[in-house]
């Protein structure tokens, strides 16, 4: 069982449930077990079938379906007011699954009629914190490290197949998924903006220098970096400014939702795997509980920097910072953790053999930190 399946089961109950994620990240699988454990009267129509787009477009489903999922929904350009439409006439006899893998962004280009008549959710790869029956967690940190958290790759655990998945993958993405919904004309140098990302994990985002190097414009960078973002591909982690006289306007870091993505050393791939884990815990506090979370960073006109900042309702939660196996407590860290009065601070590392407190700061390891959140919460 995913981690929101009995979360979205209590919430297809009372209203329409929308499910975002990566594409391959598991969001059909979860919808037929849904299906199957729930509603065996329910039915499942995939966009993408032209049988079942006709199906869809006609409303060919029996009074009987008492759940019909859509997925890849939003590739219909007219699948908001259609959706309204279909719910505000048979909601009642009905409960609708729409899946899609880009951000279902219901507020663009007037979407906003769809307002109160749906929950909203995120479906993001396995982490620490959500580990498959019949894994290790030191198994599952090792293949989170080396084939990322995608459930093919990660199930399987054969790297040479995890490169063949990703490769096709990245295909399949950007071919289809980005010129089904997007105006790119240039598939092959938002591929070469891609490998770019995906060499600077960790690392302050320039759009105008990325923009030089692969000879685009800045707002063509800007325009492919939303893009992305939309597809699940990269997310941005922007700059914790508030209360900081010294801090500097900074661009964006980026990390991506498939760990195994990142180019670099294993620093670098460590960091975007608590970066995804820390995002998919925010995720699930907003879709569940509707607080309003970020994640960003810190960094001053001094060099001083901190990985990550978490805020719930504006209010500093906690500071984090990454080190692969450093365990001397960044004077970063420290420096903001007493300015800034956070609830929590803490380092992590890859491994540690005792966590220990000093200074304010706890010192531990992503199997202690990352432990079955979803679950405790």
């Amino acid at each position: 069982m995913r981690y929101i399946e009995p979360h979205i089961y209590q919430d297809i109950l009372k209203k329409m449930v929308f499910v975002g994620g990566p594409r391959q990240v598991g969001k059909t699988t979860m919808a037929k077990v849904i299906l199957d454990r729930h509603f065996p009267q329910g039915r499942y129509l995939n966009w993408d079938l032209d049988e079942d787009r006709q199906d869809i477009l006609k409303k060919k489903w029996s009074k009987e379906n008492t759940l019909i999922v859509l997925d890849e929904l939003h590739k219909y350009p007219k699948w908001k007011p259609w959706i309204k439409g279909v719910f505000d006439t048979l909601g009642g006899l009905h409960s609708f699954l729409i899946t899609g893998s880009a951000r279902l962004d219901v507020y663009r280009q007037g979407g906003d009629s769809l307002m109160g008549r749906y929950h909203y959710w995120r479906l993001h790869p396995f982490t620490l914190d959500e580990i498959p029956e019949g894994v290790s967690r030191e198994d599952a940190f090792e293949r989170l490290m080396a084939l990322g958290g995608f459930p093919e790759p990660f199930l399987e655990n054969d790297a040479r197949e995890a490169r063949r998945w990703r490769r096709e993958r990245f295909d399949r993405v950007l071919r289809e998924d980005v010129r089904d919904l997007e105006p790119v004309r240039n598939i092959q140098l938002l591929s070469l903006f891609l490998d770019a990302l995906r060499q600077r994990v960790g690392g302050l985002v320039v759009l105008s220098n990325l923009a030089n190097e692969i000879e685009i414009s800045p707002k063509t960078a800007k325009s492919w970096l939303e893009i992305l973002e939309r597809m699940y591909l990269v997310f941005s982690v922007r700059p914790f400014t508030r209360s900081l006289s010294r801090a500097v306007v900074k661009p964006p870091k980026v990390y991506f939702f498939d760990n195994a993505d990142v180019i670099g050393n294993e620093g670098m791939r460590f960091e975007n795997l608590v970066a995804s884990a820390l995002l998919k815990r925010i995720h699930f506090l907003e879709d569940r509980d509707g607080f309003r979370c970020e994640l960003r960073y810190i960094r001053d006109k001094e060099g001083r920097e901190v990985d990550f900042a978490i805020l719930k309702e504006g209010v500093l939660e906690e500071l984090i910072e990454v080190k692969y196996s450093d365990e001397e407590i960044s004077k970063s860290l420290i420096y903001y953790s007493n300015r800034l009065k956070p609830k929590k601070t803490t380092q992590i590392l890859a491994r540690l053999k005792r966590p220990f407190h000093q200074n304010g700061v706890t010192v531990t390891d992503a199997l202690t930190y990352f432990d079955n959140f979803f679950e405790k919460n």
